[in-house]
Formats: structure tokens, C-alpha cells, sequence
């Protein structure tokens, strides 16, 4: 009699094993998937600083890419001509940076190099637009600054612009907006 009471008993502690075996597995996912999350968010620079994206929880950038208030950015370390570095971003589905206001790489303001980003001069409109067609806002930067319109524009991260010869190499950021 006393082993028929124990059958069920060993029969409820295998349903308990199992269940939390299936538990511990689907914790270890779930944390996995967080980390990986994280290890997204937090990525070194090209200036050698890593930090933390903030607002980049609405979306999941590829390696290598940073995400930062739904777009995710790729911020070379390779030197390209403007037009080189313009078909990278296009190859990747994505676009030389075009700046929406004034404070969308704030993520980068301790970065010390000069990128190009996607602004040209429009000889049919003659003013410099992006790579859409659309006129940058005024209160982004001064494009009084840039002198030759036959040059491309370069970007560092605290609002300084530069018009360099687009054939000469130099470093470049790719924007993918996700939404």
C-alpha cells in the first residue's frame, strides 16, 4: 500500500521538475535578450567613449549600428568620398545623415571628427538641400559658412559644419529611420 501512495507523489514532483526546467529555460531567453538589447544601446564610438542610448527602446538596430530615439545610426571609422560613403548608406538601406534637430546626436558629443553627411548644392535650386530634396532649418547650422558649393558638407557633433572637396576621404554616418 505505501508504494501506490508514493506513485502519485513521484508522479507531482516530475510535473514540478519539468515545469521549472521549462521555466528556468524561458528566464534564460528572456534574459539573453536583454542583454543583447543592452549591448546594442551601449556602443563605442569612433571617439573611443561608449554611453548609453537613451529612447532607443522603440528599436532594434543591427550590429554595429547605434539606435537612438527610433532611427539607428552607423558611425564609420573608415574613410569614404562622399559619394563612396553615400552608396555604402544606400547599400544598407539607409541614407547619409540628414538632421532633424538640432539636439538628434547628442548621444555623440564627445566625438572629435568632422563626418559627412547628406547635404548637397541644388544648381537648379541653387541652395543646398538633403539627400530628399528637403531645405535643412536654419537653426541647425549656418550654411553662410560654406564657401564653395562644388564642395560637400561634413558635420561634427557640436553644430560645426565644413565644406570640404567631396573626393577627399573622410569619415561618414548613415541614418535609418525605423518609423
Amino acid at each position: 500500500m505505501a508504494a501506490l501512495q508514493t506513485t502519485p507523489w513521484r508522479l507531482i514532483s516530475g510535473i514540478l521538475a519539468v515545469t521549472c526546467l521549462v521555466l528556468m529555460a524561458t528566464l534564460g531567453i528572456l534574459l539573453k535578450n536583454s542583454f543583447h538589447k543592452q549591448s546594442i544601446q551601449q556602443t563605442s564610438s569612433p571617439g573611443g567613449t561608449t554611453e548609453a542610448q537613451e529612447g532607443s527602446d522603440c528599436c532594434s538596430c543591427q550590429e554595429k549600428w547605434i539606435g537612438y530615439q527610433c532611427n539607428c545610426y552607423f558611425i564609420s571609422n573608415e574613410m569614404k568620398t562622399w559619394a563612396e560613403s553615400r552608396d555604402f548608406c544606400a547599400s544598407q538601406n539607409s541614407s547619409l545623415l540628414h538632421l532633424q534637430n538640432k539636439d538628434e546626436l547628442s548621444f555623440m558629443n564627445r566625438i572629435k571628427f568632422f563626418f559627412w553627411i547628406g547635404l548637397s548644392y541644388s544648381e537648379e535650386r541653387g541652395t543646398w538641400l538633403w539627400g530628399d530634396g528637403s531645405l535643412p532649418s536654419p537653426d541647425l547650422f549656418s550654411l553662410s559658412q560654406t564657401k564653395n558649393t562644388q564642395n560637400c558638407i561634413m558635420y561634427k557633433t557640436s553644430r560645426n559644419i565644413l565644406d570640404e572637396p567631396c573626393e577627399r576621404k573622410n569619415r561618414y554616418i548613415c541614418k535609418k529611420q525605423l518609423i
